[in-house]
């Protein structure tokens, strides 16, 4: 039964392929599906494992596991222990990114806009609608800004993204908090929604003084323009590797508390203010626990033979010694309906 249902999940694969040895399925976050998927060919080049990974965004990631439809789940946004155990389920970390918003302005080139968390809470409350508004004008000395409208695209799915973005944004802006709130959906007031982080690329692509979020793989992937944002510190920092992994030095990384780790606005004077860490989600006592096998299994080869590989799509790597506690953790936190450990 958990096959079939899957089955409209998957686009284009052949039955024989859902009843073979090794298989194993992911469903969930947009953010680590490059990664996860270039992992999983050189993976099954190396073993016969075979990872089906769907990306439909954190929120069906949560729910795909939930009902015990997908052997993994992902998601961007991490859950707290006390819900995590509500649920029968455990979470541990993968690798590290962040989310960039990205524009589309006429003359505006990579890195050449400057915002900071105020004028970026304003635009997506609205109340900044002009590209050459007086408070952009003031970032952005000596840059030609047009009187374009600004069009604002946001998720309108249940998004990591918006969790990471409406997150930092309650963090640096009480406005913010108290009107939108964070979640995986806020309740927008301003712009278009769109489904799916290919969707909000190709907005951002083809609309006019179009101003969206992605998370930088996808961003880079599809050539965007992104911005510089000012972080904690105060200084305009541009997305990348670098910046990402200055944010998530300092992470304290903790079996006791589910591995609940949330990376925005995080101090340091080269830190990306909205980076983020993404999650996988399973079952204390998994309903196939073979499968479940399979995709511990993938992940441990991950931590340790597919750093280069995630650095390579522009992902952060945990270190060797989270890698190392989320492998202690799968020891005891998972098991059997017999009570065996699935992790030895």
């Amino acid at each position: 039964m958990r096959f079939v249902k899957l089955l409209g999940l998957v686009v284009g694969l052949s039955l024989s392929t859902y009843t073979q040895a090794g298989t194993f399925f992911g469903a969930g976050a947009s953010f680590p599906k490059p990664v996860y998927l270039a992992w999983g060919k050189a993976y099954r080049a190396q073993s016969d494992g075979v990872l089906i990974y769907t990306a439909v965004g954190s929120g069906k990631g949560l729910a795909e596991i939930l009902a015990a439809r997908t052997d993994f789940g992902a998601s961007d946004m991490p859950f707290e222990i006390a819900e995590l155990n509500k649920h029968g389920l455990m979470q541990f970390p993968t690798v590290i990114g962040g989310v960039v918003p990205a524009v589309n302005i006429k003359g505006i080139s990579e890195d050449q806009l400057h915002l900071d968390s105020m004028a970026l809470a304003a635009i997506y409350m609205g109340k900044i609608t002009r590209w050459n508004d007086p408070a952009l004008v003031a970032l952005n000395p000596g840059l030609n800004l047009p009187n374009d409208a600004i069009s604002v695209i946001h998720r309108e799915d249940k998004s990591g993204a918006t969790f990471n973005l409406s997150n930092y944004l309650s963090k640096v802006s009480p406005t913010w908090k108290a009107v939108l709130g964070e979640g995986f959906t806020v309740a927008w007031k301003v712009g278009m929604g769109v489904a799916g982080s290919e969707a909000m690329a190709q907005k951002i692509a083809t609309t006019n003084g179009a101003i969206g979020y992605l998370d930088y793989a996808d961003l880079h992937r599809h050539q965007l323009t992104d911005v510089m944002l000012k972080n904690h510190e105060g200084v305009f920092v541009s997305a990348s590797v670098s910046s990402f992994s200055a944010a998530a030095s300092a992470a304290k990384w903790n079996v006791a508390n589910g591995f609940y780790e949330i990376l925005t606005d995080e101090p340091g004077k080269e830190s990306w203010p909205i980076t983020s860490a993404t999650f996988v989600l399973v079952e204390h006592t998994p309903g196939v626990t073979e499968n479940l096998y399979e995709s511990l299994k993938f992940f441990d080869w991950a931590y340790r033979n597919g750093d280069q590989i995630a650095i390579d799509l522009n992902y952060v790597p945990l270190p060797d010694s989270v890698a190392d506690q989320v492998r202690a953790a799968w020891k005891t936190q998972i098991r059997s309906h017999a009570g065996a450990p699935v992790w030895k």
